[in-house]
């Protein structure tokens, strides 16, 4: 048990990969109070082990509330800065480097509790598919002191980068991601409960069903939290986040009992938000690496169209038939009109419905 506390408000950024947590996070960061982002990799396995049935709740409960507060207090100290100058989630890429590095040479121990009672700063955290394997666990270890801004992007813009990665999953020794062993082979563990699906897959098969997989888990996790919940998260679209982005700002000032600063139209003006097409991004070397490229086409419809023939090249019909009842799932929920609900309450595929793999439809997928 761990009953008294030190971090008053947790902010996860939270998504798939690709979904464009690396351009939001820094700008939350400029919010008043928040904290310089940080990963929460603990906090992470944590939930994959939870969501493989190796951790029972109490324990993960205990577990995220003791790491979160961790990472507050060492964070108010310095002791754990990252001064790499390259690194997303750097005290040099941070709206505030002063703060940060002053907090080296200042006092710790019990004087860092002091400025947290004083200053009551706000852990500012990225996760990777956090509310999709372990929103219920972590709304219950944190209760109210837990915020969520989910970020969704279409699934057409974020294939490429999951595709590029898909062969390291329990294969590259810099893949800390929890595996298991699931017939036969090392499986992630997003893979769980559909281990023979997943092994039947092709490379862009299995990034389709990984984004399936993490839409289901999403509305399981908020179908068995009690409804007040909701108002602690807020779910922002990238694409219109980047081409009007203060409708959402001011949701996340609410959310977080906060507000901007000079500091954010500096931050937005970085990343190039507000923008006139959602794929006009800024040409850092890590997102060329993940397959970012600066728009080819005229017009979005265009955009949309050279990611879809980029996953037909790769994926089974039966896969593109998911992948585009995805894409018109999303379209609906999110580019087309207001949407009062972050999630759907039930996911199904139009297409295949639910655990249909591509090689139970009869149409072979490709070798990876």
């Amino acid at each position: 048990m761990r009953k008294p506390h030190i971090a008053e408000t947790i902010a996860f950024v939270d998504g798939l990969p690709g979904c464009g947590k690396t351009l939001f996070s820094p700008i939350v960061g400029t919010f008043d109070r928040l904290e310089l982002m940080q990963p929460s990799y603990i906090v992470e396995f944590v939930c994959e082990l939870h969501t493989l049935d190796r951790i029972p709740d109490d324990a993960a409960h205990v577990l995220i509330r003791m790491v979160t507060d961790l990472q507050l207090y060492n964070g108010v100290m310095g002791r754990e800065a990252n001064l790499r100058f390259d690194d997303l989630s750097g005290v040099w890429s941070n709206a505030n480097v002063l703060e940060h590095l002053s907090r080296l040479v200042r006092g710790g121990d019990a004087r860092v509790m002091d400025r947290i009672d004083r200053d009551r700063p706000i852990l500012n955290l990225f996760t990777h598919f956090l509310l999709g394997k372990g929103g219920r666990v972590v709304f219950e270890a944190l209760g109210p002191r837990a915020r969520f801004i989910e970020i969704v992007r279409h699934p057409l813009y974020m294939i490429k980068q999951q595709f590029m990665y898909m062969p390291r999953w329990g294969a590259d020794r810099r893949d800390f991601a929890v595996c298991f062993q699931g017939d036969g082979q090392m499986l992630p563990w997003w893979a769980y409960g559909m281990e023979e699906e997943y092994v039947r897959a092709g490379l862009m098969d299995r990034v389709i069903l990984m984004i399936r997989k993490h839409h289901r888990r999403v509305v399981e996790n908020l179908n068995a939290l009690p409804e007040s919940c909701r108002s602690q998260i807020v779910t922002i679209p990238f694409e219109r986040f980047v081409l009007d982005p203060w409708p959402y700002l001011h949701q996340v000032e609410t959310l977080l009992g906060t507000t901007v600063t000079k500091r954010t139209s500096r931050e937005l003006r970085k990343q190039n938000v507000p923008r006139k097409m959602y794929a006009e991004g800024i040409g850092l070397k890590i997102y060329r690496e993940s397959g970012w490229q600066p728009p080819k086409g005229k017009t979005e419809a265009d955009e949309f169209a050279i990611r879809r023939e980029f996953a037909a090249q790769h994926a089974s019909d039966a896969g593109m038939a998911m992948l585009d009842a995805l894409s018109a799932e999303y379209e609906a929920q999110y580019l087309n009109g207001d949407s009062t609900d972050p999630y759907p309450r039930s996911f199904e595929s139009p297409a295949l419905g639910p655990g249909v793999s591509s090689a139970q439809t009869g149409r072979p997928a490709p070798t990876p």
